[in-house]
């Protein structure tokens, strides 16, 4: 069906959202518990441990309209694919477009398809595989961990599906792409499966049409991976500055499995995430790096989880954060070692570096250990730029803006040195560059 008619997140504008829609029985009752849930649910409040460092005060949701279903002018494709960084000059295996959560395009190797690799929009791949979906789906994701997760499972739309078979190495990478139109609403579920002994590489960028846009984001992530596979996963956000984003993203990796996560947040006026990274079984592995860099009135707040829940696993989290005017970081991380998780190295780490006399970062790393053998390490710094550097490299002939540049750059350069992927690292520091300005 189509429509055109702009709906609120209310109880009208799920019951529109949900007439407008031809799904299969399972997922329709699923929505529909995730709006009763979400209807009953109060927001977040302030006093709440989570929520006392990020004001949501302002934030009204019924601003904004529920994603609708309706065509999208064909000329929109190639204007918001030259939004996207990570995928300038690299082959890939296949891509995925959305737009305000509307299915743009879509393409996937046909040699990748014949082993078996499925992907694409995860509402057709719905209908078409419907199995392999359903059992994967919303198994990490809680749609009651506050009311931002049941509005996201209610009101889901345009969301990205892969799955690869047991043995498959995809040896090019995967893109998805996200783009906000100003004002617009994006609440796309991404849902990744790697099989036994699976390898991938995937790009996931999330960009508005303009850098002052404003927009709406109530998103998920789920990576799913069995034993022995790898995963490469990437995710650049840069939402207009005036958007919203909230997201609960959430990693499983099993036995003797790895995972490299980067992230790195640049856009939004407000973001709160909540990233999880569960090591299921002996020998698993992850290593998240994670870049924060705010300007203006910017506030982007990470709460990190590592939950090692089997023996002899590894996990090492690494935050930079960079923060610009009068804008806000904020960090808190926490390893978590099951009592059967012995032999556990839980490593987690933030550095800020505050690049004004009005700009904020908040660190708080934590542990809840309830092994016995285990090595666990936390650690947080935050420091403003040296002024003997900028002076030292301004009798070198360089700018103080040039010099602050240099500084920022080689700050995030740890973060850089562990991104196995050229173009990934490149895209970084040109986005990084480019916000840098004189230190106040």
């Amino acid at each position: 069906m189509t429509s055109t008619t702009l709906s609120t997140f209310d109880a009208a504008g799920f019951d529109a959202f949900l007439d407008s829609r031809e799904e299969p029985d399972w997922l329709i009752e699923l929505r529909r518990e995730a709006w009763r849930h979400a209807d009953a649910m109060k927001w977040p409040e302030r006093r709440h441990e989570e929520w006392i460092r990020t004001d949501i005060r302002t934030f009204q949701i019924n601003k904004f309209s529920v994603p609708a279903v309706e065509h999208v002018d064909e000329a929109v494709g190639p204007a918001v694919s030259e939004l996207h960084q990570l995928r300038a000059g690299v082959e890939l295996a296949g891509s995925i477009e959305t737009y305000d959560s509307r299915f743009l395009s879509e393409s996937l190797d046909p040699a990748l398809e014949k082993q078996g690799v499925v992907f694409g929009n995860l509402e057709r791949i719905c209908e078409s595989h419907p199995e392999l979906v359903r059992q994967h789906f919303q198994t990490l994701f809680d749609a009651d961990y506050d009311k931002f997760a049941a509005l996201h499972a209610a009101f889901f739309a345009g969301g990205q599906f892969l799955y690869v078979p047991r043995g498959v190495v995809i040896d090019r990478p995967i893109h998805i792409g996200s783009v906000l139109s100003d004002g617009g609403t994006d609440t796309t579920h991404t849902l990744i499966v790697l099989d036994e002994g699976a390898e991938a590489t995937v790009l996931h960028e999330s960009n508005s049409v303009s850098p002052g846009a404003s927009g709406l984001h109530l998103g998920s992530v789920e990576l799913i991976q069995k034993p022995g596979s790898h995963l490469r996963y990437v995710n650049l956000q840069e939402w207009g500055h005036k958007t919203y984003h909230f997201a609960h993203q959430k990693a499983r990796v099993d036995r003797d499995a790895h995972l490299q996560w980067t992230i790195a947040a640049m856009g939004s006026l407000l973001t709160k995430v909540n990233q999880a990274v569960e090591l299921v079984g002996p020998g698993a592995t992850c290593q998240v790096n994670g870049v924060m860099f705010t300007e203006a009135r910017q506030h982007i707040a990470y709460h990190t989880l590592q939950h090692h829940r089997a023996p002899s696993c590894r996990s090492d989290f690494l935050y930079k954060a960079a923060q610009q005017d009068k804008s806000r970081t904020v960090w808190r991380g926490m390893i978590k070692v099951d009592k059967d998780a012995q032999k556990t190295d839980g490593y987690q780490r933030n550095d800020n570096l505050v690049l004004s006399h009005h700009s904020r970062a908040d660190s708080i790393p934590g542990l809840e250990i309830e092994a016995d053998d285990v090595r666990c390490t936390h650690g947080s710094t935050t420091s403003k730029v040296d002024e003997e550097q900028i002076f030292y490299a301004r009798c070198r002939g360089f700018t103080h803006e040039e010099a602050t540049r240099m500084i920022v750059s080689g700050f995030f350069q740890q973060i850089f040195d562990r991104i196995t992927i050229d173009s990934v690292r490149e895209a970084l520091g040109e986005a990084i560059a480019r916000q840098v300005r004189e230190y106040e």
